[in-house]
């Protein structure tokens, strides 16, 4: 799986205090960008000056600043055909820190990637929050706004084709016999006169929806109602990345 590059400008985000730290951990955070993300075996003086430029850093004697840095015991860096790459104690030290596991780059790639696919501007905004929340691992909050997105994106559908429209009214009064009289005409109806489970419900008995649909329907919400409310339930990455994969690969582009 390819490795979706991250900005320098990102990485720097995530290391308190950057801005204090002395040159020589500058220079190895730098080294380990472009090492990962820069697409390096290896990197010369001018590679970390172009680092320093990009951050709007003031410049210092980067070439005296390496050498040391590789005549250190132990070394931060190694010196190879006149150029320099991170030791590998440095390099897993700064990996364990800022490298990225690769479940969290596929679902990064889903939710970068899903804006092109989704017209809807309102979808949008919820993907993009999704994706605020899932690198910031804020998971309960991904997993909520990732069943926002899904579940506007059910009833976008079932709105935008009056065929559809009516064979979920039609079901409406077989799911919920005491629901009669009861007609969805628009978006607002859905939240004013159904709960979510209810709309999903019909959506099974009107066979709108396979059966695995419904099963993943029905168990993320059962994980968004964990999440959504103060519990001792400890909500983990794998969790988040389950959902993501789920939603968005059955149900926002399945259902077109």
């Amino acid at each position: 799986m390819a490795l979706v590059a991250m900005l320098l400008e990102d990485l720097v985000s995530q290391v308190a205090g950057f801005d204090a730290h002395p040159p020589r951990e500058k220079m190895c955070l730098f080294a380990w960008w472009l090492h990962v993300h820069g697409g390096k075996e290896l990197f010369e003086p001018n590679d970390i000056k172009r680092c320093y430029d990009r951050l709007h850093l003031s410049q210092i004697n980067i070439a005296m600043n390496l050498n040391r840095m590789a005549d250190r015991k132990p070394a931060d860096l190694m010196r190879e055909r006149g150029m320099f790459k991170l030791a590998r104690s440095r390099r897993t030290e700064l990996d364990g820190k800022y490298g990225v596991h690769h479940s969290v780059i596929a679902v990064d790639k889903i939710l970068t990637d899903l804006p092109a696919m989704v017209p809807n501007i309102e979808e949008r905004s919820f993907l993009q929050e999704a994706l605020t929340c899932y690198r910031s691992k804020a998971f309960r909050a991904c997993i909520v706004m990732v069943w926002n997105l899904a579940y506007a994106h059910l009833l976008d559908w079932l709105l935008g084709d009056p065929n559809r429209l009516a064979t979920f009214n039609t079901a409406i009064t077989k799911r919920y016999p005491k629901k009669t009289g009861l007609t969805i005409a628009k978006y607002d109806d859905f939240t004013d006169e159904l709960k979510e489970r209810e709309v999903i419900e019909i959506c099974n008995t009107a066979n709108l929806i396979n059966s695995s649909i419904f099963k993943i329907l029905k168990d993320k919400l059962d994980r968004r109602n964990i999440v959504a409310h103060p519990s001792t339930v400890v909500v983990v990455q794998h969790q988040a990345d389950d959902t993501i994969s789920e939603l968005v690969n059955n149900v926002v582009l399945a259902l077109t």
